[in-house]
C-alpha cells in the first residue's frame, strides 16, 4: 500500500520510502508523525534508510533525544542532530538540510503545527534535494514532521498517528506493539492498523476498526 504521488502516473518503486509493513510514504515530501509514539515511529523509519539522518529538536527543551534508546530500531551512530533557539530556526534548518539533498531522512521535534507556507517551502526544498541526490546518484530525501497530540499542520503529504498498546508478553521482551492510524493522506482513505514488532525486528500489520479524533489541521 503506497500514499499520494505529485505525479499523475504510479510511483516508481525508487520513489517511495518503507514506513511500516507495506505501507510506504512518498520521497521528496514533508509527511507529519503524531501522538505519544511518534519517536519511536520516525525510529522505525530510520531503521529503513541508510546514510546520515538529520534529526532537528527544539534547544529549549530540558529533555535530551537518547540516541541510544533507537536500538535496536536503528543505528544511533547515523544520527546528526542538531538544535534550534526558536520555532523559525527548527522549521529553516529542516528546509536547508532538505534542499541539500545529503541526508536520506530529516526530522524535526515541532511543538506547535507549522503553518501552509512554511510547509509549502518545506516541500519545495525536499524537490529540490531528490534533484541533487538524483545527480549525485543518491537517495532522494525525506522529510518527518513529529508534533504531540494529533498534530495538524497544514499541507503535509501525509499525517500518521501512533500510542501504544499492551503487548501480548506478560514478561518482559523486545516486542513492540501499537495502534498506527493514517489520519491524512492525498489519495488514501484514513485507515487504522494494530502494528506488531517481533523481537527478530519482522512487523506484522492487523486492520482495526477506525475511531478517528476530531479533524485538525488540513
Amino acid at each position: 500500500m503506497s500514499l499520494s504521488v505529485n505525479t499523475l502516473g504510479p510511483p516508481r518503486p525508487q520513489d517511495l520510502q518503507p514506513l511500516v509493513g507495506d505501507l510506504t510514504l512518498r520521497k521528496g515530501r514533508v509527511h507529519e508523525l503524531c501522538g505519544p509514539a511518534r519517536l519511536t515511529l520516525a525510529a522505525l523509519v530510520m531503521g529503513k534508510t541508510q546514510g546520515p539522518v538529520v534529526w532537528i529538536r527544539p534547544g529549549w527543551l530540558s529533555d535530551r533525544l537518547n540516541a541510544a534508546g533507537l536500538q535496536p530500531m536503528a543505528n544511533p551512530a547515523r544520527l546528526i542532530i542538531a538544535t534550534a533557539a526558536r520555532d523559525e530556526g527548527l522549521l529553516w534548518a529542516m528546509e536547508e538540510a532538505l534542499r541539500s539533498g545529503t541526508a536520506p531522512l530529516v526530522v524535526a521535534e515541532v511543538l506547535a503545527p507549522p503553518g501552509l507556507t512554511p510547509i509549502r517551502r518545506l516541500h519545495l526544498a525536499a524537490e529540490a534535494g531528490s534533484q541533487a541526490a538524483h545527480r549525485d546518484g543518491t537517495t532522494a530525501p525525506i522529510g518527518l514532521i513529529l508534533l504531540p497530540g494529533q498534530g495538524g499542520a497544514q499541507g503535509v503529504e501525509s499525517r500518521w498517528h501512533m500510542t501504544p498498546r499492551p503487548s501480548r508478553s506478560l514478561l518482559w521482551s523486545d516486542e513492540g506493539a501499537w495502534t498506527l492510524t493514517r489520519l491524512r493522506a492525498r489519495l488514501a482513505p484514513p485507515a487504522a492498523w494494530a502494528l506488531r514488532r517481533g523481537e527478530d525486528g519482522g512487523e506484522t500489520l492487523d486492520p482495526q476498526p477506525l475511531d478517528l479524533p476530531p479533524a485538525s489541521g488540513g
